[in-house]
């Protein structure tokens, strides 16, 4: 028997168990090392503020959006068992896969992606943001030395901060929380602001134009139309926060429209088709997986949580997330 968080219905968790089942052709048993929440799309779910009737898009999840609903996507573990036909992974592998918060469980040998051996296990729980991070620089294609501006500083954000600052731009970090401003400056980042300082402060640096590019990656509705005022002329938006729910109010009518602003979504399921044939996933997450032992991610785990103790970490999350960037789950 295994332990599995749900959400039987918004902002409750428990833990169910079930059977685990020796793996079958093509899959592999996996004992959980840890496991990271995410403070955008997971939260949503947990607070019930996803549309009850859409689609799940992993296979690894069970339930609905309805509740109750078995989540997460950012699972650690180490492989101890193989089926038939599995090539590439042995017991004792330490691998990500997208799954959710489960102490064992079996997946297919293919969801399953190998650690490098030198990486501590528990920053493996990167790799799913660190993918949509190098995704949104992708979607955004900033130039060397033009101004970034980075809305919102969680796990994504930092990460992205770090992407852009290798690819040659000058990042500004807007974020309300004082602990992550202080990451953000240490994850590269040229200047950090608070959200009410952000326009005028994005105006100096950038002589009044604007900033290039400006990405919102808070998950805050509100951010968007800060996103939008920072931009400069025949700017780009790229917005790769989710906000399910929530209502977004945006004034178009203004500056959007006379400044030709480009408004779009980043989301990690697809790659700009204007990258094909030269990009796909396979190479988009060796890309974010190389980049796991060069970026800065320690310091981004601020609470290591036993996994019976999930409730716990979730609450804190949801009601004191300004003491928090990276939560992880641990299993002992």
């Amino acid at each position: 028997m295994a332990g599995s968080v749900w959400f039987p219905r918004a902002r409750e968790v428990e833990i169910r168990t079930e059977t685990i089942g020796a793996p079958g052709a093509g899959e592999v048993r996996i004992r959980g090392i840890a496991s990271g929440l995410s403070h955008g799309t997971e939260m949503l779910v947990f607070r019930g503020q996803v549309p009850a009737n859409l689609a799940l898009d992993l296979p690894t999840l069970a339930g609905s959006y309805g509740f109750p609903i078995k989540f997460g996507y950012a699972s650690v573990g180490q492989v101890i068992a193989v089926g038939a036909g599995v090539a590439g992974l042995a017991p004792g592998d330490r691998v990500f896969v997208h799954h959710p918060h489960q102490e064992e469980y079996v997946a297919s040998a293919a969801s399953a992606v190998r650690l490098p051996e030198r990486l501590p296990a528990e920053l493996g729980v990167f790799l799913a943001s660190c993918e949509t991070a190098v995704n949104v620089v992708l979607d955004a294609h900033p130039r060397l030395g033009e101004e970034v501006a980075v809305i919102g500083q969680g796990v994504v954000g930092l990460l992205l901060t770090q992407l852009l600052s290798l690819a040659g731009a000058r990042v500004t970090a807007v974020e309300p929380i004082g602990l992550r401003r202080e990451l953000a400056l240490r994850c590269g980042a040229d200047d950090v602001v608070a959200p009410d300082e952000a326009l005028a402060r994005i105006a100096t640096r950038t002589d009044g134009r604007g900033a290039d590019v400006v990405i919102e990656a808070s998950g805050n509705a509100s951010a968007l139309q800060l996103a939008i005022d920072a931009a400069a002329f025949q700017g780009s938006v790229v917005v790769c926060s989710w906000y399910g729910t929530k209502p977004v109010s945006l004034d178009l009518g203004s500056r959007f429209h006379r400044a030709r602003l480009r408004l779009m979504s980043s989301q990690v399921s697809e790659l700009d088709p204007a990258l094909a044939p030269r990009w796909d996933r396979r190479r988009r997450l060796d890309v974010a997986l190389s980049l796991l032992g060069e970026l800065l991610l320690g310091p981004l785990i601020t609470h290591r949580i036993p996994f019976a103790r999930a409730a716990e970490a979730y609450e804190l999350v949801d009601q004191r997330p300004e003491e928090t960037v990276q939560v992880i789950l641990t299993y002992d």
